[in-house]
């Protein structure tokens, strides 16, 4: 799990990096898919460590984030 939440963490900072400077927000759904996952799998990570709140926080937020991306998708 640690290797995935690294590389989910590496494609989000690198996106985030590439829209702030070229301030192209073209790639903007594609940051927040990822960045979706990212607080998927750490959810994922709480669960295992039986922390039921932080679990439910993190795969609220990562539900408000596949949607705000699917929607940037679709209006896109």
């Amino acid at each position: 799990m640690k290797i995935v939440k690294l590389i989910l963490a590496m494609i989000v900072l690198a996106v985030s990096v590439y829209q702030l400077i070229t301030g192209n927000f073209d790639l903007m759904p594609y940051s927040m898919l990822f960045l979706g996952a990212l607080m998927l799998v750490t959810g994922l990570v709480e669960l295992q460590k039986d922390r039921k709140g932080g679990f439910l926080g993190c795969v609220v937020v990562s539900l408000f984030l596949f949607f705000v991306s699917i929607q940037g998708f679709l209006l896109n």
